[in-house]
């Protein structure tokens, strides 16, 4: 006597040993004994063999056509022998008893289990929708055979070129676009991206990274909607002094200028004037939604995508020859001792006489012009009405701030790596198409106009900062425990020491119009200004305001993702550089597990050869292959320049230098792809890089 039964959701067959009540011992063709319940026995048969059994059966099912099955099905619940009997004869066979139990087990669209062989007919309107659902399901996997079968031509699909950016960094694994993309890399045994360039995907590589930056932060474009920016309404008093800016000339949020006054008196007042859209905007409008949306603006070569509008800048910029509102910092001191007497803050106009240029100046008010009245240059153009003296006395002003910083910080600041500018050519500030002429100039850090605006702004975030607090409004500060290795700026709403800069509090407060936290810090600022020590209760945002740390997190993640995408395009431009001048060879400094850094160049590179040579050692670099997608480049080493022993350990600025250099290497492509991981790791294999 054979049984067939059914055991944890699978069909078996096999000889009856031995038959209790409520259970039977059964043997399989394989030789295992299995004890099966009752309960799970479906058909007791004589003959044929078990196995020959299945197999017919098996193969019958399949000639059971499922529309009529349900047509002849009772309404009522019903076994599989009864379906058998109403489909094929009323004498079924054991095989015809099996086969309809193998049909009725594998459409549960059309039969519902109603226990161990029982089944009910679904109802025909929830048929005709699992039936539609299949067919469409049928449709997908073969637009996906099809999708899978272009890429693999080397042609991309209108509708993968549209999700391009989803398919790569942030998929949906269910999309029938990405199973496209996952199985043509498996049958070309390509890696995705590769796929995608060679189907033609991506238009150009600079498209590829903007588009990529946009998909991941601006998915609705950077335009703005149309806004118009409030008149200041404060009949703010005109302040007598004359201000003027220090910018680069690509320059439009013109955030910050300067004024002295009281040289040769003895005592010298020191204005830092700061743009006031705080003044008109208030938390919660259109135009602050905008801005709390972008966080700040976000710079890149030849470009940028501003926090506010254009016309918003505008009405706010301290623009030459306007009385523009500001918030002003006053700050008295001794002229000889420079010692700070006093600080004051107003809320104003002011008047910008100039907004002096980096670019135009940089060659003139150099250190020795500055320091040495009788020192000339051969042209001499400074702006009419700046005055060499105030210049002078702002430098020397400065070099002293940076002294008293750096006795708390306790080492001298490190100024020895160079800025680099980029300029594309005939650009205009216009969105970039990657094909413009690249030039890169330096500009050593900390050069005189730097250093002047730099400790000003320091002066006047630091003085806010311990204003607010003194006054008990919580604004957003930037510190920093210590200088040991590993510590890092955080942000928060306490007023606590910066180790890296120096000063007791640090509020970013002087860019307004470009950082968001600025001008959350300007009003609370304000506030101080019109209320003094009862501001707190005046002031937009309170102690322990969730929305202060819910702004911290979000500008922590934008600021961090907008510098990575500026990194990035930087390394673009210098990698264009590169290929537009013929660059082959390039000399470095080894800094940290095999990478160099090029001496002359914003550029750090993995090279061969550097791995037995201390840090510090210089070497001549061959230049391998240059992929403008990944933005890698590699290289060997030629030669070694020097013959330096192994160097000193890093401190922790050059530790912080050196792992922010290392990770402005290649872009990693977040292509989350685990499918075809496999295949990417075969296709290595057989295509190895240089």
């Amino acid at each position: 006597m054979f049984a067939l039964f059914e055991e944890a959701g699978k069909f078996m067959a096999g000889r009856v040993l031995s038959e209790a009540e409520s259970s039977a011992q059964v043997e399989l063709d394989s030789g295992k004994r299995v004890k099966v319940k009752a309960a799970n026995l479906l058909l007791k048969f004589e003959k044929p063999a078990p196995a020959v059994l299945m197999r017919d059966a098996q193969t019958l099912a399949q000639t059971i056509e499922l529309d009529l099955a349900w047509e002849f099905a009772p309404e009522e619940d019903f076994g599989f022998a009864d379906l058998a009997r109403e489909y094929f004869s009323a004498h079924a066979t054991q095989e015809q008893q099996v086969a309809a139990l193998f049909r009725l087990y594998e459409a549960p669209h059309y039969f519902r289990r109603a226990g161990k062989g029982r089944f009910r007919k679904a109802p025909a309107e929830i048929l005709q929708l699992a039936l539609a659902a299949i067919e469409k399901k049928q449709q997908q996997l073969q637009q996906i055979a099809n999708w899978a079968e272009e890429l693999g031509r080397g042609e991309c699909p209108p509708a993968i070129r549209e999700q391009l950016y989803k398919i790569l960094f942030k998929p949906d694994k269910n999309a029938p676009e990405y199973k496209a993309v996952v199985e043509a890399s498996r049958a070309t045994h390509t890696p995705p991206l590769l796929l995608l360039q060679k189907a033609g995907a991506i238009d150009s590589p600079y498209q590829f990274h903007w588009r990529r930056f946009l998909f991941e932060n601006f998915p609705k474009g950077v335009g703005f909607p149309a806004l118009e920016a409030p008149l200041i309404k404060d009949d703010l008093p005109l302040s007598p002094v004359q201000a003027y800016s220090i910018d680069d000339s690509a320059t439009t949020e013109i955030d910050d200028a300067l004024s002295v006054q009281g040289l040769g008196s003895g005592t010298v007042t020191v204005g830092v004037h700061i743009a006031a859209p705080g003044l008109a905007l208030a938390p919660g409008s259109a135009i602050d939604q905008v801005g709390r949306a972008r966080l700040s603006t976000v710079y890149m070569p030849g470009y940028k995508v501003t926090m506010l509008p254009d016309a918003v800048v505008q009405t706010y910029t301290l623009q030459e020859g306007r009385d523009c509102p500001a918030v002003s910092l006053y700050v008295t001191l001794d002229e000889a001792t420079l010692e700070i007497k006093a600080s004051e803050t107003r809320l104003e106009r002011v008047h910008i006489a100039a907004n002096l240029r980096h670019d135009q100046l940089d060659q003139v008010v150099t250190a020795e012009w500055l320091e040495n009245p009788g020192f000339e240059h051969e042209n001499t153009d400074l702006r009419p009405g700046i005055e060499r003296e105030q210049l002078s006395f702002l430098y020397r002003l400065a070099k002293h701030l940076k002294a008293l910083r750096e006795v708390v910080r306790g080492k001298p600041e490190n100024f020895n790596r160079p800025d680099y500018n980029f300029r594309l050519v005939g650009n205009d500030g216009a969105e970039p198409t990657g094909n413009e002429q690249v030039l890169i100039s330096t500009r050593q850090r900390g050069s005189p106009l730097d250093l002047i605006v730099a400790e000003a702004m320091i002066l006047a975030n630091s003085t806010w900062g311990g204003w607010m607090a003194d006054n008990g409004v919580p604004g957003i500060y930037r510190s920093q425990a210590s200088l040991a290795p590993g510590v890092k700026v955080r942000m928060g709403t306490k007023a606590l020491p910066h180790a890296g800069i120096g000063v007791k509090s640090y509020a970013w407060s002087t860019s307004p119009l470009r950082r968001y936290t600025d001008l959350v810090n300007q009003w609370q600022i304000i506030a101080c200004a019109r209320h003094g020590k009862t501001a707190a209760l005046a002031a937009p945002f309170k102690p322990k305001d969730a929305e202060l740390f819910s702004i911290i997190s979000m500008f922590d993640a934008a600021y961090a993702a907008y510098n990575g995408y500026q990194g990035g395009m930087e390394r673009f431009w210098t990698l264009k550089y590169l290929q537009q001048n013929g660059i082959t060879e390039v000399v470095g400094t080894v800094f940290k597990e095999g990478l160099v850094r090029a001496d002359e160049l914003p550029l750090v590179l993995p090279v061969m050869g550097t791995q037995d040579l201390p840090r510090g050692a210089r070497v001549r670099v061959k230049l391998g292959a240059i992929d403008e997608i990944t933005l890698d480049v590699a290289g060997t080493v030629l030669e070694r320049l020097d013959a330096v022993a192994d160097a000193a350990p890093p401190t922790a600025e050059e530790e912080l230098d050196d792992e922010e250099d290392a990770a402005a290497g290649p872009i990693a492509i977040a292509v989350d792809m685990e499918e075809a991981e496999q295949t990417e790791t075969a296709a290595a294999a057989d295509n190895p890089q240089p």
